[in-house]
């Protein structure tokens, strides 16, 4: 399966370079921002990398498609498992302030979810975040839907034990985002083979399952 993505990328590649975009211009910049509000949270993230707080973080280029997907979802309500220092929730934040949304982010290490609250507050946007600290997977079966957005990001062990109690809660046109998919060959497995969804896999960051529940 990944053989065949990774010939369906080389065939991208082929067209681009047909058309003459260069390597150089394929790769993600940092965004403009547009208002002050979209300047104070992306000088955050950048102040993030530089203090190599980004301990299991995404690279920018899934940050980047975590914010373009959810704000292109219209989404109000996010989901994000694994929250790590709070690098990708500003992303989904940078979203959230044009959709209205909120974000629930649930994180086992107590040090990490600390860390991601100063975050959150220094970029000004703590008030559409929730942390939720503990083991996810017992806390995410008390989440209520409707779920526009739901981003995996944690153990990987745990994939399709996060699916299947989210699954339920993700309304029909929502979108379940897997991080870090080569490692999760049986999560693959699972969303591939399901009638009810409808899988891309963006690869150019750490790899990002992206989900469509059709139904």
């Amino acid at each position: 399966m990944f053989g065949c993505m990774k010939c369906t990328l080389v065939s991208i590649g082929l067209v681009m370079a047909a058309a003459g975009i260069a390597p150089a211009q394929r790769q993600s910049s940092p965004p403009i921002a547009k208002t002050d509000a979209e300047k104070k949270i992306l000088a955050v993230l950048d102040d993030i990398v530089k203090s190599h707080h980004t301990y299991l973080s995404v690279p920018m280029q899934d940050g980047r498609a975590l914010r373009l997907l959810t704000e292109t979802a219209g989404a109000k309500n996010v989901v994000e498992i694994g929250t790590s220092t709070g690098y990708s929730g500003l992303w989904f934040c940078l979203a959230l302030q044009s959709t209205g949304g909120h974000l629930t982010t649930f994180e086992m290490d107590h040090q990490r979810a600390s860390m991601a609250r100063g975050h959150f507050q220094e970029a000004g946007v703590d008030g559409m975040v929730t942390i939720v600290e503990g083991d996810a997977h017992q806390n995410v079966a008390k989440l209520k839907g409707p779920v526009d957005v739901v981003f995996i990001d944690a153990d990987k062990d745990g994939y399709i034990d996060y699916l299947h109690k989210v699954l339920a809660l993700v309304r029909p046109g929502g979108l379940i985002l897997a991080h870090n998919v080569d490692m999760v060959p049986d999560y693959v497995k699972a969303i591939n083979n399901s009638a009810d969804l409808e899988t891309i896999f963006y690869m150019e960051g750490g790899g990002l399952a992206v989900t469509l529940k059709k139904r």
